[in-house]
């Protein structure tokens, strides 16, 4: 695969990255948990020994290993825009695939309400969204987890905005023509 931080590749797909957003929050949590396992050592070792230090050990590098795979996919598996579908991702962690008639509107100014409340699936992780949409018709996640709303943090989010501007005006010459359009038009704000 091709690394492309913001834009459209050669073979169609818009690609939007948000390493650079959501990395270095996790990065710092790596951190935390680096420096939590050192001390969590000394602790164990003086407490109980060498046996629960071990186990513990393991349990410890098991999370910095998780996180630091977590960290390395952010920038290889971006947000993407792939004919009429947006991928949305967060790292190997979650993605969420929209058909693009089922987009509804994309906001850039809401509050904590509209992202804490349920249906909306917050792909941003510990860092603050700057985009959100909305979907028509809601969809079936993980299991039983029924979404009507996706937040993320995007890199270039005028860029994102852009592009699915775009893909609209795309879905209005096929609604000209008997299609279905994502009713994107008006609900796009922030470009």
């Amino acid at each position: 695969m091709v690394q492309v931080e913001t834009g459209i590749d050669t073979d169609g797909i818009a690609r939007f990255a948000y390493h650079r957003s959501v990395g270095p929050m996790l990065g710092v949590l790596l951190g935390i948990a680096i420096a939590e396992t050192l001390v969590l050592h000394i602790v164990a070792l003086a407490i109980w020994g060498w046996t629960v230090a071990l186990v513990l050990g393991a349990l410890d590098l098991w999370v910095i290993v998780t996180l630091i795979r977590l960290l390395r996919s952010l920038k290889r598996l971006p947000v993407t825009i792939e004919g009429d579908r947006l991928i949305m991702r967060v790292g190997h962690l979650r993605t969420i695939a929209i058909d693009a008639d089922n987009i509804a509107g994309l906001r850039a100014d809401f509050d904590r309400a509209a992202i804490k409340r349920p249906g909306v699936a917050n792909l941003a992780l510990i860092a603050w969204p700057n985009v959100l949409i909305a979907l028509h018709r809601p969809i079936k996640v993980r299991r039983r987890r029924i979404i009507s709303h996706v937040a993320h943090r995007l890199d270039d989010p005028a860029a994102f905005h852009a592009a699915l501007a775009q893909l609209e005006r795309g879905h209005g010459d096929r609604r000209a023509t008997g299609g279905t359009g994502s009713g994107l038009r008006g609900a796009v704000r922030g470009a």
